[in-house]
């Protein structure tokens, strides 16, 4: 019953994440067959970057919210270029 809400989170991230330094892609995707299901796919220029977004202010701000708006974990996963 908090789709809106959660939608409203992580909307608030794509725009200041993807003027990050280091942020080559920050995209937002809803399952189409599950409208609670979300994935953000994200590239970064390394991994220094990376921990830089996770220590900037929107992103902290949005995590404290996200426990009261999930039914689980996220589940992370890491990839890198192959060709």
């Amino acid at each position: 019953g908090k789709v809106n809400e959660l939608l409203s989170v992580l909307t608030s991230l794509v725009e200041p994440t993807r003027k990050e330094p280091g942020c080559v892609r920050y995209t937002l995707l809803q399952n189409n067959e599950d409208p609670t299901d979300f994935a953000l796919v994200e590239e970064w220029q390394s991994s220094t970057a990376l921990q830089s977004h996770f220590a900037a202010k929107h992103f902290k701000d949005a995590l404290l919210k996200l426990p009261n708006l999930v039914a689980a974990e996220p589940d992370i996963q890491r990839y890198h270029l192959v060709s």
